[in-house]
């Protein structure tokens, strides 16, 4: 199974994300985007495209926008193909696309989440946090049951840590709000200490529309969150690990983020199985 890892322009959690999934048994290449956008290096050629978070130019234009701009015009083959086209393609080919923190900003800045309509037009925004303030905490999520995304397959609840400046979802009307709902597409929620979806600060960083921290498209395989679950990949790297350590010796090594880099992985190599028998 091979992943790859844009990075470039200002993107800075490739690393991380890299790491994520040969921990889970990838194969995970980090190239520039410009590799990609100059022909050097071809997305068919892996299985999951990442994008990663970061500050993709600066964030000048709103953060994800100027990248999400060049994705879509910047032209890359003949006929005025761009790399938004050989998206779409990746995604009609049965690949997955996973984008977080920025990465899910750019995603959803071009189309591709959540893409109700199956036109890859921008249909909800992500923009800045309603404290007026970047966010660097820990938060605790549930995963909507609805969801068919195979990256969060067996998860309930996680905690993972959100570090973003504009990461609050706005669906701008009640009936893009409610096929959300309805298609299970609105996949994580922000939740409280009683475990129940909220609005409220500091439980919810941003006061995202339908405590929303994730959203995916009809389909399942693209994918894109505000938190980093590549940033909890060991037990160790949570604040409060050694109270936890102390009151469960026994409990598993790993953080809870790396669980949505193995789900993918274990998905796309029991997909091949089946092609190969």
């Amino acid at each position: 199974m091979r992943a790859l890892v844009l990075t470039g322009f200002g993107i800075n959690c490739e690393e991380e994300i890299a790491a994520a999934y040969r921990l889970a048994g990838a194969q995970a290449t980090i190239v520039h985007l410009n590799q990609v956008l100059h022909g050097a290096v071809s997305i068919h050629d892996f299985d999951v495209l990442t994008f990663p978070g970061g500050f993709s130019f600066g964030d000048d234009l709103g953060s994800g926008v100027v990248l999400a701009n060049k994705l879509r015009y910047r032209q890359t083959g003949p006929g005025g193909r761009t790399l938004l086209d050989d998206l779409k393609q990746f995604v009609a080919d049965g690949k997955f696309v996973l984008g977080i923190c920025n990465g899910f900003q750019v995603l959803v800045k071009l189309g591709l989440l959540p893409n109700l309509g199956g036109d890859v037009t921008p249909e909800v925004t992500l923009t800045h946090n309603a404290s007026g303030r970047y966010e660097d905490r820990w938060v605790r999520l549930r995963v909507n049951p609805l969801s068919k995304t195979p990256f969060l397959k067996g998860l309930d609840v996680l905690e993972v840590p959100v570090r973003h400046g504009e990461g609050r979802l706005v669906v701008p009307d009640a009936a893009t709000r409610g096929a959300l709902e309805a298609a299970g597409l609105n996949c994580l929620s922000y939740i409280d200490a009683a475990g129940d979806g909220t609005s409220e600060y500091p439980h919810n960083p941003n006061g995202a529309d339908l405590n929303c921290a994730g959203l995916t498209d009809p389909t399942g395989q693209v994918f894109g969150l505000m938190p980093h679950p590549e940033a909890f990949l060991s037990a160790f790297n949570h604040p409060d690990w050694a109270r936890r350590r102390r009151q469960n010796p026994g409990a598993p090594e790993e953080g809870e983020g790396l669980q949505i880099f193995r789900n993918i992985v274990e998905h796309i190599a029991q997909k091949h199985s089946v092609l190969a028998s």
